[in-house]
């Protein structure tokens, strides 16, 4: 039997992949709440913010996962975005509170990607490898 963290991560993930890769809006209602409060600073408020942010983001738009932390309804999840068309991949670690099974709160902390040549300690800020 899964602990509710292991299943609000999953739900992440699962909303994740369904908006940001696989661009599935009407797939993506089930997990975003309609009056999602965003404390993002680029995100309009609502699913419909956040929805209409990745609709004028280029297809190229790839997200990919990495660590995943859950405690009770917040779930951080640390992830590269890439083909944003934006001059450098963003890494962020997006925080979401869930309520019943749905996304009704987001926060983020975004930087940018840093080039193997720019990097002091010589490490990826995401992976096992620069870029994406």
């Amino acid at each position: 039997m899964q602990s509710i963290q292991e299943k609000n991560k999953a739900i992440v993930l699962e909303a994740f992949d369904t908006l940001f890769n696989k661009r599935d809006y009407s797939a993506a209602e089930r997990y975003w709440s309609p009056n999602d409060i965003q404390h993002s600073a680029h995100i309009a408020p609502g699913r419909e913010g956040l929805f209409n942010l990745i609709k004028s983001i280029p297809p190229t738009l790839k997200y990919e996962p990495g660590t995943i932390v859950a405690d009770g309804d917040f779930v951080i999840v640390h992830g590269r975005y890439s083909g944003t068309g934006l001059p450098v991949n963003w890494i962020v670690a997006d925080i979401v509170r869930i309520k019943d099974g749905i996304l009704v709160e987001h926060w983020d902390v975004i930087q940018d990607e840093a080039t193997q040549e720019s990097s002091k300690s010589g490490l990826p800020m995401f992976g096992d490898k620069f870029g994406g």
